[in-house]
């Protein structure tokens, strides 16, 4: 197992970054229902985690997309994931708004970014994929050329595979829900009767709010 996996998801862990409701679940924008919830933005209040995520997130972007000549970050939660990468990179930032501002430009893209630019996208965290995509359509839109996607951290889940195959876009995450489960087991972090309510969910996000 890739050591970056493992050491992010204790790292999350440590930072109490991974919240767990069975009892009250958080509902995400979709509309799902869930029993945990992980908050990244609790990253960069760690100094020394938040270095490791950037130059991980960097490398990893570098490797996979050496041809990239510019950084993409997904507001909200990717954009200081973001700016630290392509830092590190040595590349032009810009970031995606969720939809376009309601004043000045009305742009959906903040940031200079010429037409035909090859794209690298770093984003926070993957759920269903709809607003990763969203970016990537804007970034589209505005003649960029999208290379992919490297991302702190995803669900796993089966929707999000598919709308980023859907979309001809690859992507790369630095830790997964498997792994921060197996981590939290590990360690003690949760108690038995939560990694079976876990489980359960895993098998049907979509649908655990109904059983």
């Amino acid at each position: 197992m890739d050591s970056i996996e493992r050491k992010l998801a204790a790292e999350l862990l440590r930072i109490g970054a991974v919240l767990l409701r069975p009892d009250e679940p958080f509902i995400w924008a979709s509309g799902w229902h869930s029993p945990i919830y992980c908050d990244n933005r609790r990253i960069f209040s760690d100094p020394g985690l938040r270095s490791f995520v950037a130059e991980s997130l960097a490398e990893r972007a570098a490797e996979l997309y050496p041809e990239a000549e510019v950084v993409a970050g997904v507001a909200t939660g990717a954009i200081a994931h973001g700016v630290l990468a392509a830092d590190r990179m040595g590349k032009p930032f810009v970031y995606v708004r969720p939809k376009p501002k309601d004043h000045g430009t009305g742009s959906m893209i903040e940031g200079n970014l010429p037409k035909g630019a090859r794209v690298v996208v770093i984003e926070d965290l993957v759920s269903t994929g709809m607003s990763s995509l969203a970016a990537v359509d804007a970034l589209r839109s505005a003649g960029a050329e999208v290379l992919g996607m490297v991302a702190v951290f995803t669900y796993g889940f089966d929707v999000a595979a598919e709308a980023f195959a859907s979309k001809g876009v690859s992507f790369s995450t630095l830790s997964n829900y498997g792994v921060l489960v197996e981590e939290a087991i590990r360690s003690g972090y949760i108690k038995p009767a939560d990694s079976e309510v876990l489980r359960r969910w895993r098998e049907d996000p979509s649908g655990w709010n109904n059983k």
